[in-house]
């Protein structure tokens, strides 16, 4: 069987480590950034099965980068989770394209299960 492969992009170091910890005990491939810079280049190089895109990158924020790969024919067809403590989180990733969302603080079985739904 093809280990799927998750991509997360979030500034923040403790939420890439506890996502890493987490979806590779649940048998995926992982890779982590802190940031948006060549987004395109970034998402290419690794070919993700799916997306968790935080609202607040430096640089080009959550939004921008979302917008980015949905108008990217060779990306388009992964599926993009934001990913964000915003309270306006459904707003927000209606606006930038993602196909769900998921909002932090999040539980294990809330990603798990995210993960599973777009991936199956």
């Amino acid at each position: 069987m093809v280990t799927k492969k998750v991509f997360v992009f979030d500034d923040n170091k403790d939420i890439l480590d506890l996502c890493t910890f987490i979806l590779e005990d649940a048998g995926y491939e992982i890779k982590t950034s802190e940031n948006a810079n060549n987004i395109e280049k970034q998402v290419a190089d690794y070919m993700p099965d799916i997306i968790f895109m935080d609202n607040w990158l430096p640089d080009l924020g959550g939004i921008q980068a979302t917008k980015a790969l949905k108008n990217h024919p060779d990306l388009k067809h992964i599926p993009v989770i934001y990913f964000s403590a915003n309270n306006d989180i459904s707003a927000l990733a209606n606006e930038a394209g993602a196909d769900s969302y998921l909002s932090k603080p999040f539980d294990i079985a809330a990603l798990e299960e995210i993960v599973r739904k777009h991936l199956s």
